[in-house]
């Protein structure tokens, strides 16, 4: 190969990994690289989802689920249930980079400030009233009442929330590009983690005295 056309082709070679990375990184989870892998769950993880289940045990019913037609429960503190379409419900979604949640509130109810380290979310109302918002990097919250029929996208792995402000029952579905976007819920994390952050860290982060920390603490015991 001559001066020129070594040149020549590190310039191709460059190219072609500047198109290429921009259609890897808009992906959450890796792509498939066969039609469906349902989920072995008995199986041992691996780094792109659950080893697949033998595709002649695989029939129709493994893709389909109606866990989400039902109302979840909301008798609790926060006043809010999340029924989950993950693949740990949903063999199915195994590979394939998507999930969905039925997300039921109670009049007032909150789903606390939390946040999906793998996945953007997209939440579609279909009853009720709900402020939906999200803090980005440079603390600005971003929020927005959102009615049926509308809806508000939340970037991957900001932390945000949604609060029922309408008069009755609301109900949403939440949907992932990724089979397990996973959920680090601030109230727990910060107060109900085992074993517990020390309570020195958290009088300092909040520049409260230990009481108040005991006092939250407890709340969220289980």
């Amino acid at each position: 190969m001559t001066k020129d056309s070594s040149s020549s082709f590190k310039r191709i070679l460059v190219h072609i990994v500047l198109l290429v990375l921009p259609l890897v990184s808009r992906s959450a989870d890796p792509d498939p690289l066969q039609d469906f892998c349902v989920a072995d769950l008995k199986g041992s993880i691996s780094i792109n989802g659950f080893p697949c289940k033998t595709t002649s045990e695989v029939t129709s019913n493994d893709f389909f689920f109606d866990g989400l037609s039902r109302e979840g429960n909301t008798a609790n503190k926060f006043g809010w249930n999340v029924t989950a379409a993950n693949v740990l419900a949903f063999p199915a979604l195994n590979t394939l980079g998507l999930s969905m949640n039925r997300v039921d509130f109670a009049p007032g109810g909150v789903n606390p400030p939390h946040s999906h380290p793998r996945s953007t979310e997209a939440v579609f109302v279909l009853k009720g009233k709900l402020l939906v918002g999200f803090v980005s990097t440079a603390n600005i919250l971003y929020s927005k009442v959102v009615t049926p029929g509308q809806m508000f996208v939340i970037p991957r792995g900001l932390v945000h929330f949604q609060r029922n402000v309408g008069t009755g029952k609301a109900l949403a579905i939440t949907a992932f590009n990724s089979q397990l976007p996973g959920s680090a819920s601030l109230p727990q994390t910060l107060f109900a983690s085992k074993p517990s952050i020390p309570t020195d860290v958290l009088t300092k982060a909040f520049q409260v005295d230990d009481t108040v920390i005991k006092h939250i603490e407890s709340q969220l015991a289980s």
